[in-house]
């Protein structure tokens, strides 16, 4: 079932509740520190938090810490904690709709509370799914993040499965961004202007670095990482509902895995082949596709930018976005040339 998260800003928390909220966050972590350099961590309870402290704190949230304590160190990916944010499952967590309002009440240190929320209109669709059971929602988090209280709450759902059998490639890349291919239509993003929008963001952090303005600096990243992230939801909508329009079941792309190591393509304006946020374009795509019903699919890279469609394979079939098969003479955009192999999985799927 595919899994979306809704981050729902807490609207306008009183200040006594912030410093409680802050609280909970300290406590939280200090336990899940304390917890991960305990003996018997695997038979702990909530019972356990007494051994810790004193204080109340809601059981909820000890026996959520107490599992993902157990997760990281299993997974060995945690020595200490820098913060842990308190969670709540779902039967601890309840969302409710009053008047205009939705409402979402939690357990705190006091009691549970019920907290209003910044519900936007496409995720007030959401909020209404879970109230009337046709989405299950997951473990909620509290965070906080800028000065501003949120709740992430993971929502699971049912989607038929489309029955099309048509395959769609996906190529990502540098002088063009992504390029789409399905039987013999193609959609294609030029990589030119955004390419171009980063030169000045990089250009005035030059500056700004020399005039040791660090403030101003972060703050230039913040909203470049912004702007990217809006480019990637623009892409990726285009791709799926350019998917939908020809019928696609099936997207593939390539896996992203270890591509800093094995990018070798050369730096266009400074601007490597990973420094695009290619992960994030990546799962949006994947994402929005399984929400339409639009299995997705990893490939190996291997070849996918060598291979012609006659079965020949060569370095040097490649020149640039240029491709020509140095045995038939094929000749194709190479990265739509890429966006067809890909679809086409010759190097395999990956498992």
């Amino acid at each position: 079932m595919p899994t979306i998260t809704l981050r729902l800003e807490l609207h306008k928390p009183t200040q006594v509740k912030q410093e409680m909220y802050q609280r909970m966050t300290e406590l939280n972590t200090e336990f899940a520190n304390w917890l991960l350099h305990h003996p018997e961590l695997n038979k702990a309870t909530s019972k356990i938090f007494k051994d810790f402290s004193s204080q109340k704190f809601p059981s909820a949230i000890v026996n959520q810490t107490i599992r993902e304590v157990k997760s990281q160190k299993k997974n060995q990916k945690a020595k200490t904690f820098r913060k842990l944010w308190c969670c709540f499952n779902n039967q601890n967590l309840k969302v409710e709709k009053k008047g205009d309002f939705y409402t979402v009440a939690f357990p705190t240190l006091e009691k549970i509370i019920g907290v209003p929320v910044v519900a936007r209109p496409y995720q007030q669709a959401w909020l209404n799914r879970i109230i009337n059971g046709t989405a299950k929602q997951g473990a909620a988090k509290l965070y906080k993040k800028k000065k501003k209280w949120y709740l992430a709450i993971p929502i699971t759902f049912e989607v038929e499965q489309r029955k099309e059998t048509k395959v769609m490639g996906v190529d990502l890349g540098l002088r063009y961004i992504a390029v789409a291919s399905v039987g013999t239509k193609s959609l294609f993003f030029k990589g030119n202007q955004v390419a171009f929008i980063r030169r000045c963001f990089a250009a005035r952090r030059r500056k700004l670095g020399k005039l040791k303005k660090l403030s101003a600096i972060k703050k230039s990243k913040d909203k470049e990482s912004r702007w990217m992230k809006d480019q990637n939801h623009k892409i990726s909508r285009q791709i799926v509902d350019f998917a939908l329009t020809n019928g696609v079941g099936i997207i593939r792309m390539e896996d992203l895995t270890d591509i800093r190591n094995r990018a070798k393509s050369k730096k266009e304006a400074g601007r490597n082949l990973h420094s695009w946020a290619f992960y994030q374009l990546q799962k949006m795509i994947k994402y929005k596709a399984e929400m339409v019903g639009i299995r997705f699919e990893l490939v190996k890279p291997d070849y996918t930018s060598q291979t012609c469609k006659c079965g020949y394979r060569d370095r040097a079939n490649r020149n640039g976005i240029h491709f020509k098969c140095k045995k038939c003479g094929y000749t194709i955009h190479a990265d739509l040339n890429g966006a067809i192999n890909i679809a086409k999985a010759i190097s395999g799927l990956v498992a």
